[in-house]
């Protein structure tokens, strides 16, 4: 009996993948997150709201809500119910206020009240997974994390940049194939790459300034 081999993907070599990085920075060269903070504590707040929710819609709940609530003490001094009726236009809004609040009170307990520069601390807080820790690390610490969405998803495997079957293969190949200048900013990068220009069912092929180096083979005209 023989055994079917599967077919290995297309990628891009280093240096397509420089160009690639290249060409979308001089486009977008002060990229940022769409999400509003005003420090590491509402930003972790905010991004652990984001799940499953939009940018702009988290921003519309956290517009007022940091307006007064910018720190864990000030967090838990709100409390449960009167978070999740601030952000209870966001989806899963009490169990995500459950997990704020449950947040607020570790880092009061274990971290002085701060946001740890930390991988494993910030996994370890409730709602807190892997793509956000990576954000965290990315934006407050400088981090050169990749926080693979759904664009950053689409792009490893659509452009041929980090093919990958799993949200931690893509990461894991994006992070292999990223020249370090381009590290701190990448996952920026290609999440606004992929939510304003290579969208997921009709991606702009035509005025997409990658075009010739996208291994995409089903490009728009």
């Amino acid at each position: 009996m023989t055994t079917r081999k599967t077919k290995k993907p297309k990628t891009l070599s280093a240096a397509q993948a420089d160009q690639l990085y290249a060409r979308i920075a001089a486009e977008r060269p002060n990229p940022k997150s769409d999400l509003e903070y005003v420090n590491a504590y509402t930003l972790l707040v905010a991004v652990v709201l984001s799940a499953q929710a939009t940018d702009l819609g988290v921003n519309k709940a956290t517009g007022p809500l940091f307006a007064s609530v910018r720190d864990p003490a000030a967090m838990v001094e709100l409390g449960e119910e009167k978070l999740a009726q601030a952000i209870r236009t966001i989806g899963l809004y009490k169990t995500k206020a459950k997990n704020v609040i449950a947040l607020s009170r570790i880092l009061l307990a274990q971290h002085g009240g701060q946001v740890p520069d930390d991988r494993a601390a910030l996994e370890a807080l409730p709602g807190v997974g892997r793509k956000t820790a990576n954000v965290v690390l990315n934006i407050a610490f400088g981090h050169h994390t990749i926080a693979v969405d759904t664009h950053c998803f689409r792009l490893g495997n659509r452009t041929g940049l980090a093919p990958g079957k799993t949200v931690l293969e893509v990461e894991e190949g994006l992070l292999r194939i990223t020249p370090k200048r381009w590290g701190r900013d990448a996952h920026h990068f290609l999440i606004l790459h992929g939510r304003y220009v290579c969208k997921a069912r009709k991606p702009e092929c035509q005025r997409c300034c990658i075009r010739d180096l996208c291994l995409f083979d089903a490009k728009t005209i």
